[in-house]
């Protein structure tokens, strides 16, 4: 866009505002809304769909404007509101298409932001002055439109400049658009078939117009077309007009304050929440553990100002998922399970909330609920993302097809994209799996695994029994230990059911692990060589009883003494491990 030559701003002399002046105002925009809506129902825009954001590759137009604009703490719960405006509008046109000669409304697109739809209080400009209004904000999103929309060479069907000028936005530069209910409404018209995705990172709003191809080079439009205020609006948070009916006197301070929408209660993760918990946070959670007595869930709800629960949600799915049967119908029921318990742990989150805490399993429903922009991401990660874990099924189940378990479920796609987009906007990734905290270099916060308190075993020094955590499944890599133990002296201790098939062990001494913990008495060594494995607690279990382990890395523990780590599906090395294993016991019997 060619350069603006802009007069010298001045500070707008607007009279106080008067109940008679808002009258009047009022009476105005509710004619002029009537004009539209029939105007509009003369000539219907059919409203835009969602599409597929992988369909649309290319960017073609980008604006990146900051969300906190205004560092005045006395201006903070008016951030906080815009904010929350912000996400509420991007929910719902990230994702739109606009197909060549389609037109898009703003708010034909959005509708009336309202509270009762979850729209807040923020600064509107109104009668020349920046206000407090249920809604305001939004102009930097339509701000943002309008800028795409002249970089990708759309045609301006509507628009409208602010009547003064907000200091630092837009407006200050003649590339502003403003929107009211409905009547002052952005239409655009694309020249060719295009993708809007609109979001919001921690200190960013971020509108894009991407396409299926690059574009071509663009009739940029003339800056001439386009009116600019010139006057400098008047400032609610900060006029000294006491008389004004709308003045708002000295507000209470407005302070940013943390959630935590956790779901199981790692031992690692209790701990962390503990040391980063502060007055006034949010802890949301899917039932109180320590009230049901489900250890499961037992987080500390001590010095939280508010404890939100789905135990409903919970209890209910907990059921589903105890009578589903196979592998692929637990999953999907956990799926379910999760995706109910985020909707209702969502409607917690306020405004002034702008650092949030997430459990992963969490994570990808939060996101497409479009309540994480805006603000910092932590996420508490348990298991690989989902596009990684399923590839690396793919590929094992490639080389193994007769394991029927290695490729028994996948999630939905549009999941595993929600959840890929969502890590890749995360601030922090916080996890004791060193696996997974390998994928994130730079944002990855390691923490310890917790050893469980262990007092000294008698031990078999002979023995020749190895323990498999199991269950008997491929991805806990059974079917590499069957090989590697075949033809070895020793003896197999299951802990897990068989989940495989009849006769899956046939050839080897195997048998149920003894309860209580005494297995760990009676085992050499315990061997976990899994393809996938999120909570290593049996190795955890032997490596505090100063038992050897042998697993691979994907269980997720370092290399340490007493630790001996294999590739992932390689039967020779674990062979190789096992030998030196029952080496060492020879030696030693001697």
């Amino acid at each position: 866009m060619n350069s603006i030559t802009r007069p010298e701003l001045l500070q707008a002399e607007t009279p106080i505002p008067t109940r008679r002046s808002g009258l009047v105002f009022a009476v105005k925009a509710a004619g002029l809304r009537l004009q539209r809506r029939w105007r509009d129902r003369a000539a219907p825009l059919p409203r835009l769909a969602h599409g597929d954001p992988r369909a649309y590759p290319a960017l073609i137009a980008e604006s990146v404007t900051p969300l906190w604009s205004d560092p005045r703490q006395s201006e903070a719960r008016h951030q906080f509101g815009k904010v929350e405006n912000l996400r509420r509008a991007a929910w719902h046109f990230d994702g739109l298409v606009l197909p060549a000669d389609g037109v898009f409304s703003f708010w034909g697109q959005l509708g009336r932001p309202t509270r009762g739809r979850g729209f807040v209080p923020g600064r509107m400009l109104r009668e020349g002055c920046l206000t407090a209004a249920t809604g305001g904000g939004l102009c930097q999103i339509s701000n943002a439109l309008f800028a795409v929309a002249l970089e990708a060479d759309c045609a301006i069907v509507e628009r409208h400049a602010h009547s003064r000028i907000v200091p630092g936005s837009a407006a200050a530069l003649g590339r502003d658009a403003t929107v009211a209910w409905n009547y002052v409404d952005l239409r655009f018209r694309a020249p060719r078939e295009l993708m809007l995705r609109v979001s919001l990172s921690a200190s960013s709003l971020i509108v894009q117009l991407r396409g299926r191809a690059a574009a071509m080079p663009a009739r940029r439009n003339p800056s001439t077309l386009f009116r600019s205020a010139t006057r400098i609006a008047n400032d609610c948070g900060s006029c000294s007009a006491v008389t004004c009916h709308r003045h708002e006197g000295s507000l209470p301070r407005a302070l940013g304050r943390s959630a935590f929408l956790l779901d199981e209660a790692w031992p690692e993760f209790r701990a962390y929440v503990r040391e980063r918990k502060a007055r006034g946070d949010l802890l949301a959670i899917p039932l109180d553990g320590r009230r049901w007595g489900k250890p499961r869930y037992a987080w500390e709800t001590e010095g939280f100002a508010k404890v939100a629960t789905a135990s409903l949600a919970s209890l209910a799915h907990s059921w589903a998922a105890r009578h589903a049967t196979g592998n692929g119908q637990r999953v999907a029921v956990q799926l379910r399970r999760s995706e109910a318990i985020a909707r209702k742990l969502a409607k917690n989150l306020t405004p002034d909330m702008t650092e949030v805490c997430v459990a992963q399993s969490l994570l990808p429903f939060l996101w497409r609920m479009g309540v994480l922009g805006g603000r910092r991401v932590t996420v508490l990660m348990t298991r690989l993302p989902m596009a990684m874990l399923q590839a690396r099924l793919d590929a094992f189940a490639a080389i193994n097809p007769e394991r029927a378990t290695l490729a028994d479920f996948r999630a939905p796609t549009t999941l595993v994209g929600a959840e890929t987009e969502a890590l890749a906007a995360a601030d922090r990734i916080v996890t004791p799996h060193a696996l997974i905290a390998a994928q994130f270099p730079g944002r990855a916060e390691r923490l310890d695994w917790h050893l469980p308190a262990s007092r000294p075993l008698p031990r078999k020094s002979q023995s020749r029994t190895i323990a498999f955590p199991g269950p008997t499944l491929a991805r806990k890599g059974a079917h590499e230990l069957r090989a590697a133990a075949l033809g070895l002296d020793c003896e197999i201790a299951l802990l897990g059911g068989d989940l495989e098939g009849a006769g899956f062990w046939h050839g080897l001494a195997t048998r149920p692990a003894a309860r209580d913990g005494a297995w760990l008495s009676e085992a050499a060594a315990v061997v976990q060589p899994a393809l996938i494995e999120e909570q290593p607690r049996a190795l955890l279990a032997a490596l505090a009883a100063g038992v050897p382990v042998i697993a691979s890395q994907a269980c997720g523990i370092v290399a340490r003494p007493g630790v001996t780590l294999v590739p992932e599906g390689d039967s020779a090395a674990l062979r190789q491990a096992l030998e030196r294993l029952f080496q060492d016991i020879a030696h030693n019997r001697h």
